[in-house]
């Protein structure tokens, strides 16, 4: 589960991060207590139990009889040291396992409620780690907070997905017919580029979204933009996990090279039919979960 494989990620950087700082004599965090490191590292407190356990069977710490821990290594304080301990960098995707999660959830149609000390405990993380995802998420659209319930996920619906994506399709060609005269090539050459399909089994395709960005911002219509910036943003998140299929990802690597090169060699008719093409029937895998209500893939 992803929520396991977090907890992991932070366990092991809170235990690297503290043996490193044990033995290269570096700062520790002012206290070296359960709560306190919870507090340092803005975690729960079970990945820094585990952390603390760990580094006490290996001879790192010890627990004093007052509860706090101290250090039991002899430090190897200068230069070489510091080079040899280097510290660990900090996990990073703590959002994007949150999000994959909920749009999954998000993905099985149903209004769901999370709490916050109920998700942060999950997902081992402190409780103002987690509302500051949560704050994130409900600006891209996928959450509503409400007052003394908590947040509520927004359900997937196929009738939603359809409607949203009918009049995308307007909207987009119609900033496609206003940016016509303004095309950069050199901005379309480079989108071109960005999109790479595989070189091999092993390898994985590059997809690159912005020319939907780039025709929607160069339009120079408030209006268009208004609407992706308020209604688009949850359907972008759809978007973007459904392209970590790889197949899905490799016909939208198909689709975008198709409609630069179209847009390239100023063929607005091949332009214009290649972009409706990807904009409506680009979403294989939403449209089976829409028919049978199933959020896996």
């Amino acid at each position: 589960m992803a929520s396991t494989f977090w907890g992991m990620l932070i366990k092991n950087f809170i235990k690297d991060d503290l043996a490193a700082r044990l033995r290269s004599g570096q700062q520790l965090p002012a206290k070296l207590t359960i709560d306190a490191l919870a507090e340092h590292y803005n975690v729960s407190f079970t990945p820094v139990r585990t952390a603390v356990t760990e580094l006490i069977n290996e001879g790192l710490l010890e627990k004093q009889p007052n509860r706090r821990l101290a250090a039991r290594v002899t430090r190897t304080v200068g230069r070489r040291a510091t080079r040899e301990w280097k510290l660990p960098e900090q996990p990073r995707d703590a959002f994007q396992i949150v999000a994959s999660d909920l749009v999954r959830l998000s993905l099985k149609g149903e209004a769901v409620y999370l709490r916050e000390e109920g998700t942060a405990e999950k997902y081992n993380m402190s409780r103002s780690a987690i509302r500051n995802i949560l704050h994130r998420l409900a600006g891209e659209g996928v959450l509503d907070h409400v007052p003394r319930r908590g947040w509520r996920l927004r359900p997937f619906r196929q009738d939603d997905l359809q409607a949203f994506v009918e009049v995308r399709e307007v909207l987009e060609l119609k900033a496609l017919d206003l940016v016509w005269p303004r095309l950069d090539s050199i901005e379309l050459q480079r989108m071109l580029d960005a999109n790479v399909l595989p070189g091999s089994s092993h390898d994985l395709p590059r997809v690159d979204e912005t020319l939907h960005e780039y025709l929607i911002k160069y339009s120079g219509n408030a209006y268009i933009c208004e609407f992706f910036e308020r209604q688009g943003r949850y359907y972008r998140m759809l978007f973007e996990w459904e392209d970590h299929d790889r197949a899905t990802a490799m016909e939208t690597v198909r689709q975008h090279q198709a409609i630069l090169t179209a847009l390239l060699e100023k063929n607005w008719s091949a332009a214009c039919k290649l972009l409706s093409h990807h904009i409506l029937n680009n979403h294989p895998i939403l449209s089976v979960i829409g028919s049978v209500g199933d959020g896996e893939n």
